[in-house]
């Protein structure tokens, strides 16, 4: 990561607030993903998209060797994924939880 002044600092809290802002503005999949392929390389909007079916994987049980062989994740990632639905912030969990909700 880069290093920052403590303006710097300010300004970028600042700035990640204004973005998570910015997806709550979004109504439809198709929105969310104009803007991903706006914002991020296709690279890193891949990446993102193999945590959360990692992520969903892990939660409907599946073991790390099964979800490398059906998405190729590595095992590192897959630790990784795991580590921050366990221990993290909540969200995997928390966005897991209601997308489960939503097709009910």
């Amino acid at each position: 990561m880069k290093q920052h002044s403590e303006q710097q600092k300010k300004a970028l809290k600042a700035a990640a607030e204004s973005l998570y802002k910015a997806f709550l503005t979004l109504e439809k999949p198709e929105e969310v993903r104009q803007f991903l392929l706006d914002l991020c390389t296709p690279a890193e909007v891949e990446a993102i998209v193999d945590r959360w079916w990692t992520a969903s994987l892990l939660r409907e049980g599946h073991s790390y060797r099964e979800i490398n062989q059906i998405n190729g994740v590595s095992v590192t990632t897959i630790g990784r994924v795991a580590r921050y639905m366990n221990m993290g912030e909540g969200g995997y969990r928390l966005a897991l939880r209601r997308e489960e909700a939503a097709k009910r």
